[in-house]
């Protein structure tokens, strides 16, 4: 990056190509806050922290990672995040949505992850340490409120019968609920008490964030059919 102090791409293949020596030159923190993995969806970036995560030892890296519970509906998002923390890293999760997306590399340069567009997702590059300070000074407040991945995953996942999973499978086939009724062998209002039963177990105020908490603690029920 030349003399700028901020500046703006668009797509994550600018946002490499302005900014990927960064990455690939990291020497002692980098810290990332997002949504889910798919924040940060350029394959080369996550790449090159990797591979600063296998020589961490020679280079002192602190590699934070900052998650919402939306990061943990796959189960390949889990396994993707139980690697790296094998490799290093560290990762929390953050009960908030987490909108204002970053990355901050050695305090030096900070992302921050703006809105879609059609050319692609703009992003805000900094090197101010203003900036880059206070943001890092909320990161850390938000990180130290934060349980780490498997205290998280364990820690407040409630218990479901096999009835509750059946209808927790039912939900994620998006099936109508007479259908997920007749599945299931008990009649509509039976299912449907069974449904609110379930979001209510998982402390959830709707069907969809039921499916994301469900995620976020690995539930996982029997077939329906």
């Amino acid at each position: 990056m030349r003399s700028e102090q901020m500046f703006s791409v668009r797509g994550d293949l600018e946002l490499l190509a302005r900014t990927g020596h960064f990455f690939e030159s990291v020497r002692t923190e980098f810290l990332c806050a997002a949504r889910d993995l798919r924040t940060w969806s350029q394959p080369s970036a996550r790449a090159a922290v990797r591979r600063r995560l296998r020589a961490s030892e020679a280079v002192d890296l602190t590699t934070r990672k900052l998650l919402s519970p939306v990061a943990l509906t796959e189960e390949e998002s889990r396994d993707h995040l139980r690697l790296v923390r094998g490799e290093g890293a560290q990762v929390r999760i953050n009960g908030s949505a987490l909108p204002h997306e970053t990355i901050i590399i050695d305090r030096r340069v900070m992302i921050l992850a703006g809105r879609e567009t059609p050319a692609g997702r703009e992003y805000t590059v900094t090197t101010s340490r203003t900036l880059i300070d206070g943001v890092h000074s909320l990161f850390t407040a938000l990180w130290d409120d934060s349980p780490d991945l498997e205290t998280y995953v364990r820690g407040d996942a409630p218990h479901l019968g096999a009835g509750a999973r059946a209808v927790l499978d039912a939900l994620a086939s998006g099936v109508t609920d007479a259908s997920a009724a007749r599945r299931l062998g008990i009649s509509l209002r039976t299912y449907r008490r069974r449904v609110a039963e379930l979001m209510t177990a998982l402390e959830a105020d709707s069907r969809f964030q039921a499916g994301l908490r469900a995620g976020a603690w690995g539930l996982r029920g029997r077939p329906v059919g």
